[in-house]
């Protein structure tokens, strides 16, 4: 299924929803704040859906689809998309499917206080649905923070920039990032008499590089010495790389990386031993004859970041308490209202689109055709693993978007008008056309965004 049917699967599937509720529940206010894995996440305000209305709800919107409900669309106002459905009237900011005669398997999960409505693909032959704790909780950690704040949605983000307080925005958004990069660097150093080796991983355009640095930072403020390692070094050489269903090179399986040397030299380093580890050079597709001599002393902690970071099968002979694992997300969670999220998703792509253009000389066409793939990738490699970590990070900034918008327009709408991926620049337009545009000189050299749109103090530009 392609992204933009994908997106209109699942925008029908929330008008059913809220149609249902409203019926069943007309007293009530559902609010989707963010999206969960292969899902949102739902709730009433202000109270407790029991596991008995879950049950009812989804038993009342699998009879809506059955019976192939028509979604009549009134027309565009604005940025936004106005369907009726019976006597109601509702906007969104994608479109929907004109009936829900194409969509397909899904179901409601109880997650107190609320539930998650779950967008089943049976063609990726996911496996069963694991509830997503931490990831929750980090998700309302950061509602929690916009809440004290008094940020709900975006206009309250475009308030601040119409009335001249970008700097101040930026500064609170700024700083609590700072702080829980803190408080994590604060965990490991408790933890330091175990911990030798901190493991970073996330999907595509989180900005690994850049928290990865800060945290490095942290860490030597409370006196510790981290040591960074890439596991791109440990790949094996190019004619031992495992390929793929179509025969292509798989430099994304955990396959591609010598497994038996990393675990014995992660041993080693543990140990307090010296070892040469790896250099690979990526033009030849070998190792380099000499590699880079290192050893641990006792104030060292070890710092590798990699997508196969969280996988429990990358260091399977090392004692799991050595380990201290991160996940990394930009988890935007800013909704344009209490029906309309921003998909996490949405966020990345506009990030990796300008990234891509600006220092790899990646054409926003050329991104958006490999964009399938990365999140194919993501999806085998690091979503499945998130609730592995320890600790989650949130990289996501409350006025990104509003920053991005001046870099990523320009790159969208010089793409030719015959391009296959029309759906998707219009999508992407649309959704920026919702904030306000914030000029970008006052944002900090050592913010995450700064690995995306330059001038950063840990990437050349």
């Amino acid at each position: 299924m392609s992204e933009y049917i994908m997106r209109k699967y699942r925008q029908t599937l929330q008008l059913g929803l809220i149609k249902v509720v409203q019926e069943l529940f007309p007293e009530e206010k559902l609010k989707i704040p963010y999206s969960i894995l292969d899902g949102v996440y739902c709730e009433f305000s202000g109270s407790l859906v029991s596991p008995r209305e879950v049950k009812q709800i989804e038993s009342n919107l699998k009879t809506w689809v059955e019976q192939n409900s028509p979604l009549e669309l009134l027309g565009k106002d604005g940025n936004s998309y106005k369907y009726k459905l019976g006597n109601t009237v509702l906007r969104t900011i994608y479109p929907a499917l004109n009936n829900t005669s194409t969509i397909g398997n899904f179901n409601l999960i109880d997650f107190p206080p609320g539930f998650i409505l779950h967008f089943e693909d049976d063609s990726n032959g996911s496996s069963q649905f694991v509830l997503p704790e931490k990831l929750s909780a980090t998700y309302t950690e950061t509602q929690r923070w916009l809440e004290n704040l008094n940020l709900d949605e975006v206009k309250d983000v475009n308030s601040f920039i119409q009335e001249g307080r970008s700097l101040e925005l930026i500064s609170i958004a700024e700083a609590l990032q700072e702080k829980k990069i803190a408080d994590i660097a604060d965990r490991i150093f408790r933890e330091r008499k175990t911990v030798r080796i901190v493991l970073i991983s996330g999907p595509s355009s989180s900005g690994k590089t850049t928290f990865a640095q800060r945290l490095a930072t942290q860490l030597r403020v409370n006196g510790l010495k981290p040591v960074p390692l890439s596991l791109d070094n440990y790949f094996v050489n190019r004619e031992n790389t495992p390929r793929d269903a179509s025969g292509q090179l798989d430099y994304e399986a955990l396959e591609a990386l010598d497994l038996a040397l990393l675990n014995e030299q992660m041993e080693e380093l543990i140990q307090g031993k010296t070892v040469e580890t790896p250099i690979f050079d990526f033009l030849t597709g070998k190792r380099a004859l000499d590699g880079q001599c290192l050893c641990l002393d006792t104030d060292d902690v070890l710092v590798v970041e990699g997508i196969h970071a969280l996988n429990p099968r990358l260091l399977t002979t090392i004692d799991r308490n050595y380990f201290f694992k991160i996940y990394i997300s930009s988890l935007f969670q800013l909704n344009i209202d209490a029906y309309n999220r921003v998909p996490t998703t949405e966020a990345r792509l506009i990030r990796r689109i300008i990234r891509d253009d600006k220092f790899r000389g990646f054409t926003p066409e050329r991104t958006l055709t490999q964009w399938a793939s990365v999140r194919r990738g993501e999806n085998t490699n690091v979503f499945k693993y998130q609730e592995e970590a320890d600790v989650m990070f949130n990289s996501s900034l409350i006025y990104e978007l509003n920053a991005l918008r001046s870099y990523a327009e320009p790159l969208l709408t010089k793409i030719p008008v015959e391009s296959p991926h029309r759906d998707t620049i219009s999508r992407l337009l649309n959704l920026l056309s919702f904030f306000e545009p914030l000029d970008t000189d006052k944002i900090p050299f050592n913010s995450i965004l700064r690995e995306f749109l330059g001038g950063s103090l840990y990437t050349q530009d």
